[in-house]
């Protein structure tokens, strides 16, 4: 078990995985989400996931449109142009019109289309986000940033780019495991990796002391300060649950961008 002080979150919100191992686990995710994706079957595509209004296709199509964005800053640009018309028109979260935009993309792509069209732009995507430079990652995204309860926040660029748009894959691929019945690949030298860093953010986030225990092959055993409540639980439903996917109680009830 790791013990440390309790953590308090400082802002604007910067990476808590160093770049070079960033890097490695995004590379890692995009494989991992690929070899899923060429795993379903024909019916496994309109099975509807966790998401509201999302089957597989629709979440599949998200992801790729994310993936588009980290491959090239001309698409970078023409989503976020459309959604801005969509935003303006329709009011809501930018980040709903965004996703719709994607989802609209390829709903026409039948499965096929869109597992190749993936395997095409996953690298890319990969390359684009390790080549961004620091003084990009440094500047502070636009806007302010919902986060459950505890008002708008700034991110950092490098936030979004190095650790939140491997989350969201990340929590994607366990949406479609669920939805699906197929087994999820975790180790822990990747999904540990990324777990423990939503678990630090978390306690961060909540700034309470108590001592966490998460079960399965992304786990780990982690106490910050002394005293609080002791928690138990499987380390995907841990983060599946901060992402607002499951209800919580108490300290599980913070949320933990994804």
């Amino acid at each position: 078990m790791t013990t440390t002080s309790t953590p308090r979150l400082t802002l604007p919100l910067e990476p808590g995985i160093a770049r070079p191992a960033a890097m490695q686990i995004a590379a890692t995710e995009f494989r991992r989400y690929l070899d899923q994706l060429r795993g379903l079957t024909p019916a496994d595509w309109s099975t509807p996931t966790d998401c509201p209004g999302w089957d597989v296709h629709a979440m599949v199509a998200h992801s790729l449109g994310m993936a588009e964005m980290s491959a090239s800053l001309l698409e970078t640009r023409r989503q976020t142009r459309a959604a801005g018309r969509r935003h303006a028109a329709a009011g809501g979260e930018f980040i709903d019109a965004l996703t719709g935009v994607q989802v609209d993309k390829y709903a026409s792509s039948d499965p096929t289309q869109l597992v190749e069209r993936f395997a095409t732009v996953a690298p890319k995507a990969v390359r684009g986000r390790k080549r961004t430079p620091g003084f990009v990652r440094r500047r502070l995204m636009p806007g302010e940033q919902s986060v459950g309860e505890g008002g708008p926040e700034r991110w950092r660029l490098g936030f979004l780019i190095d650790v939140c748009y491997t989350r969201d894959l990340w929590m994607h691929r366990t949406d479609i495991a669920r939805a699906t019945g197929r087994e999820l690949v975790l180790t822990a030298d990747h999904d540990g990796v990324l777990v423990a860093d939503v678990a630090r953010e978390w306690a961060a986030r909540h700034g309470q002391p108590c001592s966490l225990t998460l079960t399965g092959p992304a786990g780990g055993r982690w106490s910050w300060g002394e005293g609080g409540p002791e928690i138990e639980i499987d380390a995907v439903e841990f983060a599946r649950t901060l992402s607002g996917r499951a209800a919580g109680d108490g300290l599980l009830a913070t949320t933990v961008p994804f």
